[in-house]
């Protein structure tokens, strides 16, 4: 959509520079009270649950070995997948904490594989520049660099130039790459970007689609519930697999116009017309107040409620590989 008083620029290109997120987005209701309550207390009370059993594979699984339309979760965000003949992984977390300088939220659960255990990959595909997103001590570790592209939204491919990476394409909402027998696409997605006080919303963040002959996955990486699915659905659906984001969203004052509820990730399933969705970025580390462990139950419960198939809403363990 483009921005009605000035047609020539889409509408989440901001005027002064920066992005913003498409029209139909939830707007952010939270004041100063309410995130100095979530720093200062909520977050200060919240303690970690007793690890449920089962929240982890046998094994760590052989990435090298995932064959066509096969998805191993790493954690969090991360996914290895082999769509298209290609070798490719989401949002590379996998280290301790999520900050810089050592500082910030760390992880309860280790990442399924060690960065410096990856194997060669086709295609590295990144949502935004969160911390738990781009984690620079796993990509520094991977040791094809020179070798393996990089998808990501705009402005994101300065710090990835800065990490070694040598063949990056940065996208726009709508924009698409193909490699070969698979093809990306950027689309909108409701969040915010930044990794310092100082650079807000400087960078765009996207969800992508990938898209083989045989399959078509949606990667959500991070968002808030906005009437953009239902245009992702008519314009790039359906799809036979979604990976939505079910944890990080109490509270909802705060986190309303960034992180979709457990019930509301079903409905953008609904919406993008997903066949199935698998429940991400949950279970590894604490973002924010809520138990960790009630989002898979929630979000089951939601398939079941929202006419869209107890069946169809998958929860994997950490290293678990599944076809698609």
């Amino acid at each position: 959509m483009l921005d009605p008083q000035t047609p020539e620029r889409p509408y989440h290109h901001r005027s002064g520079g920066g992005y913003r997120n498409p029209p139909g987005s939830p707007q952010n209701r939270a004041r100063l009270r309410d995130f100095l309550k979530f720093l200062l207390w909520d977050m200060r009370r919240a303690k970690l649950p007793p690890l449920p059993e089962g929240l982890t594979a046998a094994a760590p699984p052989d990435l090298a070995a995932l064959a066509e339309n096969e998805l191993a979760w790493l954690g969090h965000a991360c996914f290895a997948m082999r769509l298209g003949g290609k070798l490719v992984l989401t949002d590379p977390y996998l280290a301790k904490v999520a900050g810089p300088f050592g500082l910030g939220p760390r992880r309860f659960l280790p990442a399924a594989v060690e960065a410096q255990d990856l194997p060669q990959l086709d295609l590295i595909v990144i949502s935004h520049n969160h911390y738990d997103h781009i984690d620079t001590a796993a990509l520094k570790a991977y040791r094809w660099r020179g070798e393996t592209p990089v998808i990501c939204p705009l402005g994101v491919g300065a710090l990835l130039r800065r990490l070694g990476f040598a063949e990056i394409y940065e996208l726009d909402w709508w924009e698409s790459r193909a490699f070969g027998d698979l093809a990306v696409t950027a689309l909108p997605a409701v969040h915010f970007s930044g990794r310092g006080p100082f650079d807000r919303n400087r960078t765009l963040w996207a969800s992508m689609a990938l898209t083989s002959p045989a399959r078509k996955v949606w990667f959500g990486g991070d968002s808030g519930y906005g009437a953009c699915f239902r245009e992702i659905g008519e314009r790039a659906g359906p799809f036979d697999l979604a990976l939505i984001g079910i944890g990080a969203y109490e509270p909802r004052v705060i986190m309303e116009p960034s992180h979709a509820t457990p019930e509301e990730a079903i409905t953008i399933a609904r919406d993008i017309g997903a066949r199935a969705a698998v429940g991400m970025h949950w279970g590894s580390i604490m973002l924010t107040p809520e138990n960790p462990f009630e989002a898979p139950d929630r979000f089951r419960n939601a398939a079941r409620d929202q006419q869209y198939g107890e069946a169809n809403a998958w929860i994997m363990q950490v290293g678990e590989v599944r076809g698609f």
